[in-house]
């Protein structure tokens, strides 16, 4: 009995093995000119940046430090200067794939999918504790980066979360049901096809998955629902 439970806890602590691997990512890969921002959509301009920025300084002491939530790809690509990071799990909300993506990703003829957090379930991901810096500059910088359309793809909301460090606020980019890009709700077929088949010029929907799966696992988080699609883009990689 003593050495199967040990068995066991052994195996718990093996790494999963992934289906989607970076053979089958690289199937996926194709060259691709980036079409540039869409001449038709309507961008935020420095009013409402200035408008958000405010909104968010006001619900956040300047005493409290910034934190942002990383359930993506700002796990494996942060691009941000931060002096520390925590696993955290944000209830209330879920990773989905329900953003269309028409650039990056994805074309406008064959659009592509990228998560966002939509309501309900819970999340677990990494929060990122930025420096003590000019914190308007900070929250300038972060919404420049992530909204740009009118209406946003992204509503910018402070939301607790709860670590191992203890609770935390941190600012989250959730999906705006009412933007131009959001996707609406999916069948798994459909999200497995988009994933499979769409690329951009930042690269395809199977290479953002992998990424974020295997980066997840590596911080000793596993999201079933991203691994069960994982499995499923690599079935219908390697039947193409």
């Amino acid at each position: 009995m003593f050495r199967l439970r040990r068995n066991l806890k052994v195996a718990r602590m093996l790494p999963r093995t992934m289906s989607l691997t970076e053979e089958l990512v690289a199937r996926c890969f194709r060259i691709v000119e980036d079409s540039g921002p869409d001449p038709d959509a309507e961008h935020l301009d420095d009013a409402d940046y200035d408008a958000m920025t405010h909104t968010l300084e006001a619900q956040l002491p300047a005493n409290e430090p910034l934190w942002l939530f990383g359930y993506g790809s700002l796990i494996w690509k942060p691009e941000i200067e931060h002096v520390e990071e925590r696993v955290a799990l944000l209830r209330g909300w879920h990773r989905s794939f329900c953003m269309k993506m028409t650039r990056w990703r994805g074309t406008k003829e064959s659009p592509g999918l990228m998560m966002a957090l939509d309501r309900g379930g819970q999340c677990k991901g990494v929060a990122f504790r930025l420096g003590d810096g000019d914190r308007r500059e900070q929250l300038d910088k972060l919404l420049r980066r992530e909204v740009t359309l009118k209406p946003t793809s992204y509503h910018p909301r402070l939301l607790n979360m709860t670590s191992d460090g203890g609770p935390l606020r941190a600012l989250a980019f959730v999906i705006n049901r009412h933007g131009t890009t959001y996707a609406g709700p999916l069948s798994e077929e459909a999200v497995v096809e988009r994933l499979a088949t769409s690329c951009g010029h930042w690269g395809s929907g199977a290479d953002y998955l992998y990424n974020t799966v295997k980066n997840l696992e590596q911080r000793g988080i596993h999201d079933a629902h991203l691994w069960r699609l994982q499995q499923l883009v690599a079935a219908r990689i390697a039947s193409s």
